[in-house]
């Protein structure tokens, strides 16, 4: 049995060496079987391609693919899953904040369980701090409450999955994916591995709070019409209260209440209210509208620059599209 270990690299050139040898001391301590480990290199431009070629030239087990621009990390996640050639698939970062050392818990609970995937959950996230970890709690369980799947909590792309998911994988068309909730959704037997999630072993994080946002909006947006339905609600419901005050004006002046004070107040509160609702609503209309754009235009997902040691490689640039 093969397994593939699926790495994306982004300006990681502090910790891949020590990722590689961890790696290494994994599979051959523990006698896993044969292996390859395929690093995605997603445009990196400090030194870490020029480490990653160094360590390949030494060990064929591993594979590059680089990209020739940042295309982001669901991208080089998805060139993995398609450049791959193992029997099994693990997916994990290259900043060994998802141990290593985790991936033969990993295989055992998959033969024990016979199941197609195992999902790392974090029971802790340690080098976090509190904002991070509890944002991240409250953005699974918002995202399970809004979507229409049941997605698992606490769990990254850490992950492990076997032949059947990846062939699957490989027929969606779908761009701008958000894997872990995709893979969640291909169904299948799926079991959970719980483990201590590290502090980043060197570098610093690829994924500002900028980055963050960007990324749970895709996860909201990529498998829920709630947001659609909730601007509906608060459109409908902004009416109602419209036509409410319409009335109580109507009757005032009829029967003279005097409960209007004369003025501009309550017509800027009312026009920057329902201005705020239609605003609201257009900015969700758009998010969906965009995402129709991007697969309509039908522009590859990545474009690999090179390859280094697969069979049949030149190991020259070789413009290749996805």
């Amino acid at each position: 049995m093969l397994i593939s270990i699926i790495i994306p690299t982004f300006n990681e050139e502090k910790v891949i060496t020590e990722c590689y040898n961890r790696l290494v001391n994994v599979f051959t301590a523990q006698s896993l079987g044969d292996y390859e480990f395929l690093f995605i290199n997603d445009g990196s431009h400090d030194g870490t391609l020029e480490i990653l070629k160094g360590i390949a030239s030494v060990d064929k087990h591993v594979q590059i693919v680089d990209f020739s621009r940042n295309f982001g990390h669901q991208a080089a996640v998805t060139a993995g899953l398609h450049e791959c050639r193992g029997d099994l698939a693990i997916i994990m970062d290259a900043d060994l904040q998802d141990p290593p050392e985790v991936i033969p818990e990993m295989l055992k609970i998959r033969e024990k369980e016979k199941c197609n995937v195992v999902y790392g959950v974090r029971t802790t996230r340690k080098g976090e701090n509190f904002f991070k970890t509890q944002t991240a709690k409250l953005f699974y369980r918002f995202l399970n409450f809004i979507s229409n799947e049941n997605f698992p909590l606490d769990a990254g792309d850490f992950r492990l999955v076997d032949k059947s998911i990846i062939t699957v994988f490989k027929s969606l068309p779908e761009r701008n994916k958000y894997i872990r909730g995709l893979i969640g959704w291909l169904g299948f037997k799926q079991c959970p591995v719980y483990y201590e999630r590290d502090p980043r072993f060197a570098g610093t994080t690829k994924y500002p709070l900028r980055k963050m946002l960007r990324f749970a909006a895709v996860g909201l947006f990529y498998f829920s019409k709630k947001p659609l339905k909730l601007a509906t609600n608060i459109g409908f419901l902004s009416i109602v209260i419209g036509l409410a005050f319409a009335l109580f004006l109507f009757l005032n002046v009829i029967f003279k209440f005097d409960y209007v004070v004369t003025g501009w107040t309550s017509t800027i509160i009312i026009i920057i209210v329902f201005g705020g609702v239609q605003l609201l609503t257009i900015g969700v209309l758009g998010q969906y509208i965009g995402n129709l754009f991007d697969e309509v235009k039908g522009r590859p997902e990545y474009i690999i620059s090179e390859k280094i040691n697969f069979a049949g490689s030149s190991n020259t640039s070789d413009e290749q599209e996805k």
